[in-house]
């Protein structure tokens, strides 16, 4: 069978498309090969580099792998911790030996005085047992409680696209807004920053979800955050 590439990079596919015939070609990400053919396994946007054809899921629920940075919502209280969500299936809990490189004395304070329920904390996940109980650490920078602000919630697939080639997009809206702005892995979003200023990063980041496939998207987001109102 002769090498043949039905695709091109950037192109959008649906389940079970053929992308490409020949073993010449690579399968990555929601790609899949079937014999000599490769076919797409969801909804995705190709990249095609080299012989190497990806599909990049438009749509999906986050799963979580170790080594993820998320931010995740305080919602109860454990015997030495707290019970998390993150917008996932999975149970996490934030043990009180991973919020501070100093000992947490918990004979002389309480839970409540660290977080609250409904708090947000900017965590890395370090463990995640076969069981599915995911451990989280927000004990060393960056990681932490985030104080004031405001969260949005996006595609968790969307979130390299929000970050950018080595952390371009980002840096865009940062640089441009002002704003400190945390991205988790899980598809929320904290923005901190002047009021008008937020809400712009907000609509900015909606945009690049929205739009993530498209080309001249930078230019969008730029002169979306430098217009005056």
């Amino acid at each position: 069978m002769g090498e043949k590439i039905h695709i091109k990079d950037k192109d959008i596919v649906v389940p079970g498309a053929l992308l490409a015939e020949g073993l010449e070609y690579l399968p990555s990400g929601r790609a899949f090969r079937d014999g000599e053919n490769i076919y797409a396994a969801t909804i995705g946007l190709i990249s095609v580099k080299g012989r190497v054809i990806k599909v990049i899921p438009l749509a999906g629920k986050y799963s979580p792998k170790r080594g993820d940075v998320i931010i995740a919502k305080i919602n109860g209280f454990g015997k030495f911790g707290w019970n998390l969500e993150i917008d996932s299936p999975y149970k996490i809990d934030l043990n009180v030996g991973e919020i501070s490189m100093n000992y947490v004395d918990l004979k002389n304070s309480k839970l409540a005085d660290y977080f609250k329920i409904g708090d947000y904390v900017f965590g890395e996940i370090t463990d995640i047992s076969e069981s599915g109980y995911i451990s989280l650490s927000a004990k060393r920078r960056p990681y932490r409680k985030l104080l004031g602000g405001n969260i949005i919630k996006v595609g968790p697939t969307k979130i390299p696209r929000i970050i950018g080639k080595q952390g371009s997009m980002i840096k865009t809206l940062k640089d441009l807004s002002g704003c400190e702005i945390l991205i988790g892995q899980n598809g929320l979003a904290w923005i901190k920053g002047d009021a008008e200023k937020e809400a712009k990063v907000a609509k900015a980041i909606k945009l690049i979800e929205k739009e993530s496939h498209l080309s001249g998207l930078t230019e969008k987001v730029k002169a979306m955050l430098e217009e005056k109102n």
